[in-house]
């Protein structure tokens, strides 16, 4: 008796599992997911036709700068970050081009500066410390926070100027590499009538490194090169870095990735080619690269010191490489964090 309900009650089971109802509903959901996968499936083959169509996506992929983070932050009040010793000007490189500039100076000199006008900042260039010209990634601000806490390590062997170069926070105009190359190499210009002989160093992240190469060189073929040059997170050129970038990894193995996306880049004008500047460099180099970091890989880093370390150029002058292995975590935008930093940039001075 018992063994005759159950097999009836297996039966019921099986009979509704079978219903029209059950078996409708999971090729309806089968129906979806297969809809989903199609769609997802025309978007990945979409966008490499698109970009290739239109160029300009992929400067905006490799410049980033309509990502203003932070967001809501005044630009013209260095203070509210905690930089109450930074005076925010403009400066323009040419007509109709007006480019923001924090002036920073060192923690000696924190005091003196409450309140002081651009007059009293201009005067300090002609004090006995060094001068830093910062140039800074793509993405975000002169205000982002990883950028912030770098100006306030660097403060306590240099004083320095961070340009904002165009396109970027506050700044006018549109991103290319060569406005970007003219308007770093305007501030420098801009800061050597103001520091006269005092030394004057440039220093470069990421996106910024390619740009202070560019400036470095121009400077060297005059035949004025700057003290020294600090490369922060390197990379050798835009497409060896495009292609390790993180962007890239659901493409990097689809055939004729180079056609759709590095010849790209190419198409815009945008080279960033450290590795062939270094062959024009003729003052002291330093690198610093993390392991971990991902966005800008340590190998390219490493590289670009391997191709610096063959040029004529560089010979006699001071080249040194600093790592800083994955167990800081200092990753592309932490380097700030070490404690040895100040002492490095006195050494490399």
């Amino acid at each position: 008796m018992f063994s005759t309900l159950v097999f009836e009650d297996q039966c019921k089971m099986l009979t509704l599992s079978l219903s029209p109802a059950c078996v409708c509903s999971r090729y309806g959901l089968m129906g979806r997911l297969k809809r989903i996968l199609l769609w997802v499936l025309g978007v990945y083959i979409t966008i490499p036709f698109l970009v290739k169509l239109c160029p300009s996506i992929q400067a905006k992929l490799v410049f980033l700068n309509f990502v203003r983070l932070p967001y809501f932050i005044d630009l013209k009040r260095p203070q509210d970050h905690g930089l109450n010793h930074t005076y925010n000007f403009y400066l323009q490189p040419e007509t109709g081009v007006n480019i923001g500039v924090w002036h920073t100076v060192p923690d000696q000199m924190w005091k003196e500066a409450q309140g002081k006008d651009r007059e009293w900042y201009d005067s300090t260039f002609k004090s006995p410390y060094p001068v830093m010209l910062y140039l800074h990634g793509n993405a975000g601000t002169r205000g982002g926070d990883h950028r912030v806490q770098l100006y306030k390590i660097t403060i306590h062997p240099f004083f320095h100027t961070s340009l904002v170069v165009r396109g970027w926070g506050d700044s006018d105009g549109s991103p290319s590499e060569s406005g970007m190359t003219s308007d770093a190499l305007f501030l420098y210009q801009w800061m050597k009538e103001r520091v006269g002989s005092k030394p004057l160093n440039v220093w470069g992240h990421s996106l910024g490194t390619g740009v202070a190469t560019n400036l470095v060189r121009r400077l060297c073929d005059r035949g004025t090169p700057p003290n020294s040059l600090v490369l922060e997170s390197p990379f050798t050129n835009i497409r060896e870095e495009a292609k390790s970038h993180p962007f890239s990894m659901v493409y990097r193995y689809l055939p004729g990735f180079e056609w759709f996306f590095l010849d790209t880049i190419s198409a815009n004008d945008i080279r960033f080619a450290s590795d062939e500047n270094v062959d024009h460099i003729s003052c002291p180099l330093l690198i610093l690269h993390a392991e971990d970091d991902s966005v800008v890989p340590f190998h390219l880093g490493k590289k670009l010191y391997n191709i610096a370390s063959q040029s004529k150029s560089l010979s006699g002058h001071k080249l040194q490489f600093i790592p800083f292995p994955v167990s800081l975590a200092y990753k592309h935008k932490f380097i700030y964090r070490s404690p040895e930093l100040p002492h490095i940039l006195r050494y490399s001075n």
